[in-house]
């Protein structure tokens, strides 16, 4: 599947590397804004107490 990837990005090996690292840092910064905040409202905190 990488191989495939990068083989249908346009330009010369250095293009392709920063097509990749800006569709990876927007990917996580995605994650970091939306999908994540998202995931948090669904998974039900548990009030944990350690005593010690």
């Amino acid at each position: 599947m990488y191989g495939a990837l990068w083989r249908v990005l346009p330009g010369p090996w250095w293009v392709r590397l920063l097509i990749l690292l800006v569709a990876v840092a927007g990917i996580l910064t995605a994650c970091v804004f939306w999908v994540f905040p998202f995931v948090d409202t669904l998974v039900a905190p548990q009030d944990v107490t350690v005593d010690g």
